[in-house]
Order: C-alpha cells, then structure tokens, then sequence
C-alpha cells in the first residue's frame, strides 16, 4: 500500500465527542480532511452549528448532535443515528473533557467529583463499550482516547481531572488487550499543554505564574495548538496504525520528557 493511501480515511466513519471545540474541533476536521465522514457529539448548540459548516465545507458528509455524554440514556440513541444517516462506525474519538479547577480534595465536594469522573471517565467506557460492539461484528475498528499530561503526573489542583485522566490510560490498555483479537486497535493521546477555552485560567492571572512554570519544563518553549493533535489522531484512526494498540501518544513539545 503506497504511504499516502495509508492514511487515507476515505469511506469511513467517525464519532467524536466534544467535536465542537479545542482539540475536539481540530480532530474532527483533521478526520473531516483525510475523508472520513465526521459525527460530532457536543452540548453547545451554537458551537455545533459552526463546527457542522466547516466540516461540510470540506465536502465532509457530517452530523452534529446536541448530546451531553453524560446523559446515558442518550448515548445509544446518538451512536444509531450515527449508523443511521452516515453508516456504521469505523473510529470513535472519546475526547469530551470537563475539568474542575477546585483547588485539591479539601475543597471539592462529591458533586463536583461525581461530575467529573462521569464526563471523563464513565462516557468513555460507555460510548467505547457500543463502538466496540459494533466494530466487533465487522471485525475492524478504531477507538482514540484523550488522556492528559495529568495521565501521569496528576495535580494537586484539580485532583478528579487527574484521577480521571490516569483511569483513561489504563482503560484504554485493558480493552487494547481485550479487542485485538476482533482487529480493533484501541490507542490514547496525551495532549499537552494546548490552547483551549480549558487551559485559558492557566495562562492568565492570578494562574500566570503556573504558565511560567509549564514553558520552563516545555522544550519546545511554547504553549501547543489544537490543530497539532489533528495528525496523531488521523494516524490513530488509519490503516497506518494498524499494528499499533495500547499505546499513548504524547504531543506535548517534550513536556512529559522531563
């Protein structure tokens, strides 16, 4: 297979949530680019309107769903429309993010946790467990999960994030394992410090000390831009990967090396 057709996404089809924004926005039109047919799951209308014009304008055949990932009761409804007016899913990008900046465990309530860890954690076992049923007929399928620098280092800051993130790694490791044999690859990306809505309270008072700190431990000297997690994704999502599973991949300027 010549190099370019190996990342050629032509014919398929992709879910990803929180498409409407930030890393999901620039992951979704990469996917969008490389000729995938691109579902988006988001809760801002409006951003769900912006994002389904600009996929469209690729010539992208597209959908743009109103869904908050943790309504369960939502979650398989959503997944068969998909199927319905796109076709059955080849790739699913879990990459909905909630985070809460509650300063470490004596000051978040259980509410704030629970919120957290059902964004983060829980709609990425559930929308991986129908994708997974689904790639499991066909015998082929792609799930990307989106892990963190907190994946590994954690944060006394924002502790549900990180414990969250941490769980994202191992879950996608333990059905890498599980789904292999039915020619699945199951793989994560671990951002690192990206401009996003997100990170914005970090690089600006009374936080711009923290962002002194992350360009200090960055070799690349720089914050990252969404549109840098776009390729790691299309070759998660590709043929190209094809003998890539259980693994995370940092696109992090070098952050994590240090």
């Amino acid at each position: 297979m010549k190099t370019h057709a190996l990342f050629d996404l032509g014919g398929r089809v992709a879910i990803v949530t929180g498409g409407n924004g930030g890393i999901g926005r620039a992951i979704a039109i990469g996917l969008a680019d490389a000729g995938a047919a691109v579902a988006v799951f988001g809760r801002n209308a409006n951003k769900n309107e912006r994002v389904l014009d600009e996929l469209t304008a690729l010539g992208c055949h597209a959908l743009a769903m109103n869904l908050d990932v943790t309504d369960r009761a939502g979650l398989e409804p959503a997944f068969q429309r998909v199927e319905r007016e796109l076709g059955e899913v080849d790739i699913l990008v879990n990459n909905a993010g909630h985070a809460n900046l509650s300063g470490g465990v004596l000051l978040e309530n259980a509410a704030d946790w629970d919120r957290v860890i059902e964004t983060q954690l829980n709609a990425v076992f559930l929308l991986s467990k129908l994708g997974a049923a689904a790639m499991v007929k066909r015998r082929h399928g792609k799930i990307i999960n989106v892990g963190s620098m907190y994946s590994f280092f954690g944060s006394g800051l924002t502790p549900s994030y990180s414990a969250a993130k941490g769980a994202v790694i191992q879950l996608t490791k333990s059905m890498a394992i599980e789904l292999a044999p039915h020619n699945i690859q199951v793989n994560a990306i671990a951002p690192g410090w990206i401009e996003t809505d997100i990170t914005a309270p970090v690089r600006t008072p009374p936080m711009i000390a923290m962002n002194d700190e992350i360009l200090a431990r960055t070799p690349a000297g720089r914050w990252g831009q969404p549109d840098e997690i776009a390729g790691t994704a299309v070759y998660l999502a590709s043929h190209a990967s094809d003998f890539v599973t259980g693994a995370t991949i940092c696109v992090d300027g070098g952050y994590s090396i240090r």
